[in-house]
């Protein structure tokens, strides 16, 4: 559980660039690797550190290793950006007056459809733990972005913050691919029951409710009952046979009791 596959990461038509400015706990370095890592992405750089990692930062990466090993370490903001076609910044800040004409932010979720045609290598940053970014920095980025959260605390954890942002990265490839390729295969896209298996799960339903020792007048009630209980799971086909089986050997059963 939880070990790296070998399997080839994902191809957009840009890549994504996580940048931290100037991380002041190690152990978020290490969880952000991890967090990169678990959506497909590899390329790590942070502004102003010293590019030595602790254990900590190694711990919390967990089979991330290679992140941390490929991470690029800068100290100036143009080194850091020298490659870099289009820069986003990140705030979770809420500002009033004329500070929300420059603060004009996007959702993670939009990122997919302002990047689709965007080539090259794309930067998200991220500034430093309970300050972000400055002013300047953010002047300098080309976009901003922020999460929607609680207006009584609005500001995320580094690491959480970069997980929802790769989550929602990770989402603009579904459409590209194709949801059942890209998804995990425990994950299931489409759970629309085949009609038919729909109508055996209701007429099983009242051959076990007819079957049980209720009243007649209760009988279609509880077949109903039993019948919106399972479709309200939305169960795949596969797992609809599996129950539709076990159905008819609890109503067999029953009957034989009566008998």
């Amino acid at each position: 559980m939880g070990n790296n596959s070998n399997i080839p990461h994902p191809e957009w038509n840009c890549e994504l660039v996580i940048v931290l400015i100037e991380p002041q706990i190690e152990g978020n370095i290490g969880a952000v690797a991890r967090s990169i890592r678990n959506f497909g992405l590899h390329e790590l750089r942070i502004l102003r550190h010293s590019g030595e990692f602790s254990d900590e930062v190694r711990k919390r990466a967990k089979h991330a290793q290679s992140v941390i090993e490929d991470c690029q370490v800068h100290q100036n903001w143009s080194d850091c950006f020298e490659d870099i076609n289009l820069v986003i910044g990140t705030s979770g800040k809420r500002e009033h007056g004329d500070k929300v004409l420059f603060r004009h932010f996007l959702l993670p979720a939009e990122l997919g459809e302002r990047l689709a045609d965007v080539e090259g290598k794309v930067a998200i940053v991220f500034g430093p733990e309970g300050m972000g970014l400055s002013q300047e920095e953010l002047r300098a980025c080309d976009l901003l972005l922020t999460i929607p959260t609680w207006e009584g605390y609005p500001i995320l954890n580094l690491s959480h913050t970069v997980s929802i942002v790769c989550y929602e990265w990770f989402q603009t490839l579904l459409p590209k691919v194709g949801k059942e390729d890209a998804l995990p295969k425990t994950v299931h896209s489409k759970r629309i029951l085949n009609p038919e298996l729909k109508r055996e799960i209701r007429r099983r339903a009242t051959e076990i409710a007819n079957a049980s020792s209720r009243r007649d007048d209760q009988k279609k009630s509880t077949a109903d009952t039993l019948s919106r209980v399972i479709l309200r799971g939305m169960p795949t086909d596969d797992e609809a046979h599996s129950l539709l089986g076990l159905l008819d050997a609890a109503t067999k059963a029953m009957e034989e009791d009566e008998q």
